[in-house]
C-alpha cells in the first residue's frame, strides 16, 4: 500500500442563523507517501476547512479519511506563527515536544540541528519580538518539524511574509520535506508557489468546493526557485489560473 492518506467523500457544512452553508461537497483524494500536494482554489472555497478536518480540528463532517499509519504524527502550520511572546525562541520551538512528553535528548538535538540549519542558533535565547517576520516563521516551522511529523499540513504558512523571505523559506521547507521524506499537503493562494513546490496541484471549485482538476507537475529541478524558470512552469500557471475562474476587475 503506497498511499499515506486516503480521503473519501468528505463533506462539510456550517450552520448559521440564515441557514446551512455548504463548504465542501464530496472530496475524494489519495496522497502517496513522501508526496507534496498543493491545494489551490478561490478565496473562501473551503481549502482551510479541509485541512482543519485532516488535522482533527474540524470535527463535524461527513465522509472519512484514514492514514496508512493508524496513529500518524501530524504537523500543522498556520499563516500566523503563533509564538508565545513570554517564551524564548528555543522554548517556543520545543513546546510541542514538552506537551507530548517527547523532549528526549535525541529530539532536543534534532531541534538544535534545525536551528543551525536555519541560521537561527544565535537567536535561541531571544524572544519573538526581537525577530523579523521571516525568522519567526522559521521558528514556527522548527516547532512543527520538531515532533517529526509523518504528515505535514501547511495552511498558507508564508503568505504574511515579504516576497524574498517567502521564496527563501519555501526553499528551506522544500529541502527539509524532501530530505525527511515527509508527506505534505500545502494550501496556498499562490499558484506560482504551488507549482514550484508540489508534485501535484489540486484545483478546487468555488464553494461548495469539489475537485475540479488535478495537475501532475513535472519540472526538472529540486529547487523551487529554479523551477520557476522552467519552460513548462508558465504553462502550468496559465492552465491553473484559467481553472480557478477568478473574475478580475
Amino acid at each position: 500500500m503506497n498511499n499515506t492518506l486516503t480521503i473519501a467523500h468528505i463533506k462539510k457544512s456550517y450552520y448559521t442563523k440564515k441557514g446551512e452553508i455548504k463548504a465542501i461537497d464530496d472530496i475524494n483524494l489519495e496522497i502517496k507517501k513522501g508526496e507534496i500536494v498543493a491545494i489551490v482554489g478561490s478565496s473562501g472555497c473551503g481549502k482551510s476547512s479541509l485541512l482543519g478536518i485532516l488535522a482533527g480540528i474540524e470535527k463535524c463532517h461527513e465522509g472519512s479519511f484514514y492514514f496508512q499509519n493508524r496513529k500518524p504524527v501530524i504537523g500543522y502550520m498556520l499563516q500566523n506563527d503563533a509564538l508565545f511572546p513570554w517564551l524564548s525562541v528555543y522554548e517556543n520551538a520545543i513546546l510541542g515536544l514538552k506537551i507530548q512528553k517527547k523532549d528526549t535528548m535525541e529530539n532536543i538535538a534534532y531541534v538544535k540541528k534545525l536551528f543551525k540549519t536555519y541560521n537561527l542558533d544565535e537567536f535561541m535565547n531571544k524572544y519573538p519580538h526581537e525577530l523579523s517576520g521571516g525568522m519567526k516563521q522559521r521558528v514556527a516551522l522548527i516547532r512543527t518539524l520538531a515532533i517529526k511529523p509523518d504528515i505535514l499540513l501547511l495552511d498558507e504558512p508564508f503568505s504574511a511574509l515579504d516576497y524574498q523571505s517567502r521564496l527563501a523559506i519555501s526553499c528551506d521547507v522544500f529541502k527539509i520535506i524532501k530530505q525527511e521524506k515527509i508527506t505534505t499537503i500545502l494550501v496556498s493562494h499562490d499558484i506560482a508557489e504551488a507549482v514550484s513546490l508540489a508534485n501535484r496541484v489540486v484545483v478546487l471549485s468555488k464553494r461548495p468546493c469539489k475537485i475540479k482538476k488535478i495537475y501532475e507537475i513535472n519540472l526538472n529541478n529540486d529547487n523551487p526557485i529554479l523551477n520557476r524558470n522552467e519552460k513548462d512552469f508558465n504553462l502550468y500557471y496559465q492552465q491553473i489560473w484559467k481553472d480557478l475562474d477568478v473574475n478580475v476587475g
